[in-house]
């Protein structure tokens, strides 16, 4: 394209845009109209078939009993992701988000690599890298509630022979001593208590639920204690201030360990790219690496190997996982 050309073009496009100020002409006001009532309309039909999809789920769901395959796993991966974050999603809108997602990656890494294949694998390394990242702040969210969680236990365990909701009301009368994002639960509970007219029992169990399988010991132990209280019985809560100490002692354990593992993966791969994007600097590398198909292939397997590998090591972490099971 010579420079004449150019100055015209940017000439015709000032007077073009000069001519729609001074006349108040918009010319893209109805093509822009246009296309937003088609994406309104499209992103309708999609809430509604997303919503049926939900409903048609959760019937199946109560009367058949899921199989245990890579769609379950999935769907109770993305439900426990949004969850966590607290997303304003169902399942079947988070997945049509990501397919749409997919999609226009996929595109804007086809205009640049020229090869579908190529753009196809990228993408799938790029979300499940996403998805990996996700899964691994998931889990510093559920430790950081474990943590909350055992806190709060070990202040109402030794007052709890005074009764487990009076124990859990002298705690609640200040602030300091249950986490801010648990600290509704309990509240919950009082009023359930005191207010709803629920029994002792539904009580704490809808409070065991809220909490979590780290607070099924606490609430068979409260269960047993209200309803067959004896002298000397409060001393079985004792033991879960024990067990709070050894688990605290393993999760700071395991935390130390994959803090090495991660601070290690991200020095290995930031030196790769550093020395990848050192040897771009030699113009027939960069030429190689940029412009011929085995360059591409060699990009897109550098990638995908970064990914995947990350992905592994957050794996081996959730597999030694966070303490705090049911027990």
């Amino acid at each position: 394209m010579n420079t004449t050309l150019v100055i015209s073009l940017l000439l015709g496009a000032a007077a073009f845009i000069v001519v729609n100020v001074m006349f108040n002409i918009r010319f893209f006001g109805g093509s822009a109209r246009f296309i937003l009532d088609i994406a309104d309309t499209l992103a309708e039909h999609l809430g509604r078939y997303n919503t049926k999809r939900y409903v048609d789920r959760i019937k199946r769901e109560r009367i058949v009993i899921q199989k245990e395959n890579i769609y379950a796993k999935y769907n109770r991966l993305v439900e426990g992701l949004i969850l966590d974050f607290n997303m304003p999603f169902t399942l079947e809108s988070f997945t049509s988000l990501l397919c749409i997602l997919f999609a226009v990656i996929t595109l804007i890494i086809v205009v640049l690599l020229k090869s579908v294949s190529l753009s196809v694998v990228i993408t799938i390394s790029i979300f499940v890298f996403m998805l990996t990242f996700f899964v691994m702040q998931s889990r510093s969210i559920k430790a950081e509630k474990l943590e909350s969680i055992m806190d709060a236990e070990d202040i109402i365990c030794p007052l709890a022979r005074e009764g487990v909701l009076v124990a859990i009301k002298k705690v609640m009368e200040s602030d300091e001593y249950i986490s801010p994002n648990i600290r509704p639960y309990f509240q919950q509970f009082i009023d359930n208590c005191e207010s709803n007219g629920y029994s002792f029992k539904q009580a704490i169990m809808l409070l065991n639920r809220q909490l979590g399988p780290k607070f099924d010991n606490f609430a068979k132990k409260a269960i047993v204690f209200e309803y067959n209280e004896r002298k000397g019985m409060a001393d079985i809560f004792l033991d879960i201030v024990d067990e709070n100490a050894v688990l605290r002692e393993l999760n700071n354990k395991k935390d130390r360990i994959f803090r090495k593992m991660n601070r290690d993966f991200l020095l290995k791969t930031a030196i790769i790219l550093l020395f990848f994007l050192y040897a771009l600097t030699v113009e027939d590398f960069r030429a190689f690496m940029l412009h011929t198909n085995a360059g591409k292939v060699i990009n897109t397997s550098l990638i995908s190997i970064i990914c995947l590998s990350f992905a592994r090591t957050q794996v081996l972490q959730g597999n030694l996982g966070t303490g705090g099971a049911s027990k």
